[in-house]
């Protein structure tokens, strides 16, 4: 199968509440989209009808289908990897769960997880990663009960900032499902101090067939983001470097509301995207 192509509602926030990014994706020629929860009251059946209504107009103007759900990490998501089962604990699966059911109603296939924050860059963290594996592991089958995959996302700000994190989880974890995301490895380069200069493509080699969903965002040699085809990725050569790998999920445009001035612009990007996918695939 093709790899899709997407964007995030996320590319909007704050700009537009949720709901009200779906026509807009509808007109990009978007096929998928990942649902970017923004707050807390949207993880209810109430604005599943919403969102299921906003969804079925949106494909009046082109067929888009959910691809994945995701959602502001410090909301809930570190107390998933916390240091205890108390209530804190429990009250963050009680929201993970809440996301999974709203994410079920709408067929969502896949969950972009940040997980547990790294808060002091100068204190070095000394992970437990068997525990880590060990609550992902009862994340990821919460999640199959709602016919939703997991999936570990890198983050220049969580625990997964460097490729090696994979490596470490992977004795202790029973399946996994991964999300890369460009801008971010290029982040942690800059952010954190590395061993070596790594990039995108050293996460890849260590996801491999985990990888479901790719987020992309162009960047510039100083580190500020920007539109895809405004920086300096090559993102023809990294969608034969996907095809590489038979990677047949999303990549999803992901960008932030600075990086534009109007919807024009991001379908200008798209377009971009688009022919770059088909460039690689000739």
């Amino acid at each position: 199968m093709p790899m899709k192509l997407g964007i995030s509602t996320a590319s909007y926030f704050p700009r537009y509440y949720t709901e009200d990014t779906f026509e807009r994706i509808a007109t990009l020629g978007a096929d998928v989209f990942e649902l970017f929860f923004q707050s807390r009251s949207e993880y209810t059946d109430n604005y599943a009808d919403l969102f299921e209504k906003k969804i079925e107009q949106a494909c009046k103007i082109h067929p888009i289908k959910i691809h994945s759900i995701h959602s502001l990490t410090n909301q809930f998501e570190p107390e998933l990897f916390g240091l205890s089962t108390g209530r804190a604990h429990q009250d963050a699966i009680e929201t993970f769960r809440r996301i999974l059911h709203v994410g079920e109603r709408l067929g969502a296939k896949y969950y972009t997880l940040h997980g547990a924050t790294i808060l002091k860059r100068a204190v070095k963290y000394n992970l437990d990663y068997e525990k880590i594996g060990h609550r992902f592991n009862t994340l990821y089958d919460i999640a199959q009960e709602y016919g939703i995959k997991l999936c570990y996302e890198n983050v220049h700000w969580t625990y997964y900032h460097t490729p090696d994190f994979l490596d470490k989880i992977r004795p202790y974890v029973n399946e996994i499902g991964t999300v890369l995301d460009i801008k971010q490895a290029m982040q942690s380069n800059m952010s954190i101090k590395q061993p070596k200069v790594v990039d995108y493509k050293d996460y890849l080699k260590v996801m491999g067939n985990t990888l479901e969903t790719v987020h992309v965002c162009d960047y510039n040699s100083d580190g500020t983001t920007a539109l895809p085809g405004k920086g300096i990725v090559d993102f023809v050569e990294l969608f034969k470097l996907l095809k590489s790998y038979d990677f047949d999920g999303a990549v999803i445009m992901e960008v932030y509301t600075n990086n534009y001035k109007d919807d024009q612009e991001l379908k200008e990007s798209f377009e971009y995207l688009k022919s770059c996918l088909q460039k690689a695939e000739k």
